[in-house]
């Protein structure tokens, strides 16, 4: 491919597969057609390749012309030495007229994912005459990208500060020149320091000034995102009419304790109300409650949780259909956006939406504008679980703004729970972590002395002792740990995983029917039901290039670039687990996790398992220290004022 006579560009565009429908194979054997450069593509010298047809090398002729926008950005990459592959998401981010905007501002390439500034600045110096490290769109990019890497981290703001200090440290000499260039590109928010608190009898002339070292920027999406949430809480707080009488919660209070029921009144009168506590303390037993009173008024409810298997056990306990909360919003493909919004809200009067904490600024403000006034939305969750994968803190800026009814669950009826998970589970919530007692064998430590030994230990437990010992079909059995790489972390564990529970070759993209397969983005556009991040499945059918998958949410024939988003599912990582449950878990802790354990995250592993859970303990002293410390690094984010403010 790379003869002498290839042209580069030419060459790194086909190499970098984006072709549409070139496969490997026939971009080898171009040069042998005489097709070295993007002049040569003719339909009829596409034709000369082997087991190319006329019908074949016309689409071929046309996907290569449709391609022409990715294209001009290979040329730009090759030219500046950066990675071709690089092209297809510039394509994708900055649309049609990528080659000429990248032009026009190299340090736009920052926006990609994977993409550092020393990449961006080699394309500057390659396409700007005289690239200056000073150029203000070279501080606005390093501002935007700061705050966008600080978003990985859940934060949705960062203090000026440290924007600051991060321009510094990439050379910016001005950098308040370059946050007012982001500020004014639109998107970056500044938002000024809160007003401090004061005395009301105080003097005028001596009330406190507000703290500039509180300033804090966001990108502009987060930023509205979080006031979005906030205006809308306040919307639905004032337009909220009681459904019925406080009175009537007798009608479905057998079996509720006091706390229960005043969960149940107060979603009939508050506008957005929460329901928080932890496993085994009858959150969904208060929801049922909830649903069978407003049905027997008549009163249109919609259930939702935020993935396909939380959504079908709400619907099991409630006896009433539940959705994924971007299929309740109707959402459009892999674009973000939903059907269902202010202009066309939802048609039910009480929106319930379980699992909560798994809720992002974004998700959540969609949501909130889709609900029409006089909506009760009532949101029930655990604020000691992670928080969402997206940014923002939205659960626990609720509760710790005050500015809705709360109310927390607190005693655990163990024996509807089954004991020792429900027991563990609540000391751990509390910062405890005692010896396990568990003679039936619900809970199971086994230490193991390594990554290497826990892997193996992992691979016995849901392949023999878990099966052999306590009936548990290894097919509903869940390996998580919260790593990805390593002996123990998903990708090692899931290959051990599928050489004894479900050997073969991969036929169909390192795929077979019977495996057990993650997904790790949202396609809810594929037919007929899509999927989303987190639903865990099984290979029933492979076509030719596709993969037909049993999802929680219902059956999906998986094909194109969706079929990259899908992992092997025996082992998969805390962050997806959460929001699932399953007969059997194995929580592997290798030592390679210790710096990422916290008290959020066990809690969140030890949570998922329903009737029996095995801990491969092989991280020493670190688990428990985890456990004692709350959260080691709190998000940043502005939505608890927001709220506070917005209801005083």
């Amino acid at each position: 491919m790379t003869t002498s006579t290839t042209d580069p560009v030419f060459a790194a565009f086909c190499a970098a597969g984006l072709w549409p429908g070139l496969g490997k194979r026939a971009a080898a054997e171009l040069p042998a057609a005489g097709i070295t450069s993007s002049d040569d593509v003719t339909a009829d010298r596409l034709q000369k390749l082997p087991r190319v047809g006329r019908q074949r090398a016309e689409r071929l002729f046309s996907s290569f012309l449709s391609a022409a926008p990715t294209y001009e950005v290979v040329a730009l990459l090759v030219g500046a030495g950066l990675e071709a592959k690089l092209a297809s998401s510039a394509a994708d981010a900055l649309g049609n007229d990528a080659a000429r905007r990248l032009r026009d501002d190299p340090w736009a390439l920052l926006g990609l994912t994977g993409v550092t500034l020393a990449d961006a600045d080699r394309l500057a110096i390659a396409v700007l005459p005289g690239a200056d490290r000073q150029d203000t769109r070279r501080g606005r990019a390093i501002v935007a990208q700061t705050l966008r890497t600080a978003t990985r981290d859940g934060h949705t703001v960062l203090p000026a500060d440290l924007v600051v200090a991060a321009l510094r440290a990439e050379g910016v000499a001005d950098p308040a020149a370059a946050v007012v260039a982001a500020v004014e590109s639109g998107e970056v928010l500044e938002h000024e320091p809160p007003e401090p608190e004061y005395d009301e009898d105080a003097d005028v002339e001596e009330l406190p000034e507000p703290d500039p070292a509180l300033r804090t920027l966001s990108l502009a999406r987060y930023g509205m995102a979080e006031e979005a949430v906030a205006e809308n809480v306040a919307r639905l707080a004032a337009t909220a009419e009681r459904i019925a009488d406080p009175a009537a919660v007798r009608s479905v209070a057998k079996g509720l304790d006091d706390a229960q029921k005043q969960a149940v009144a107060q979603v009939l009168g508050a506008g957005v109300s929460l329901l928080t506590g932890g496993p085994g303390t009858g959150k969904s037993r208060t929801v049922a409650a909830v649903v069978e009173l407003l049905q027997a008024k008549g009163t249109e409810v919609a259930l939702a949780a935020p993935t396909g298997r939380a959504a079908k056990r709400l619907e099991e306990l409630t006896d009433h259909p539940a959705v994924t909360v971007h299929r309740l919003l109707g959402a459009q493909g892999t674009s973000g956006g939903f059907a269902r919004n202010e202009e066309w809200p939802l048609d039910a009067d009480v929106v319930v939406v379980d699992e909560a904490s798994m809720l992002d600024v974004e998700l959540t403000a969609a949501l909130l504008e889709a609900c029409p006034d006089g909506t009760h939305l009532l949101l029930v969750g655990d604020p000691a679980q992670l928080p969402s994968i997206g940014p923002g803190h939205v659960l626990g800026d609720l509760i710790d703004s005050r500015a809705v009814p709360v109310t927390e669950l607190t005693t655990l009826y163990r024996q509807a729970e089954g004991g020792a998970i429900a027991r563990l589970a609540n000391a751990v919530r509390a910062g405890d972590l005692p010896p396990v007692d568990s003679p039936d064998r619900e809970v199971v430590v086994v230490p193991a002395g390594g990554s290497a030994e826990a892997s193996r230990r992992v691979v016995q437990l849901v392949t023999d002792s878990i099966p052999r010992a306590l009936g548990i079909d290894p097919a509903t059995v869940q390996v998580v740990t919260p790593v990805h790489r390593g002996p123990a972390g998903t990708i090692e564990l899931n290959k051990a995983l599928k050489a004894e529970l479900n050997p073969g070759e991969g036929t169909v993209w390192g795929f077979d029917v019977g495996d057990r397969v993650v997904a790790t983005a949202n396609h809810l556009d594929l037919e007929p039901t899509g999927f989303a991040n987190g639903e865990v499945g099984v290979v029933t059918g492979t076509g030719d290039g596709t993969l037909d998958v049993d999802f929680a949410s219902g059956p999906v024939t998986v094909s194109g670039s969706a079929m990259s988003d899908l992992r092997h599912g025996w082992a998969i990582t805390v962050h997806r687990a959460q929001g699932s449950e399953w007969p059997g878990v194995v929580v592997v802790l290798p030592p390679e996790a210790g710096g990422m354990l916290s008290r959020p995250l066990v809690y969140t592993a030890l949570t998922r398992a329903q009737r029996h859970l095995s801990i491969v303990h092989a991280s020493g002293a670190a688990l428990a220290r985890a456990v004692r410390q709350v959260d080691v690094r709190p998000r940043r984010t502005r939505l608890a004022q927001l709220l506070a403010d917005n209801a005083g």
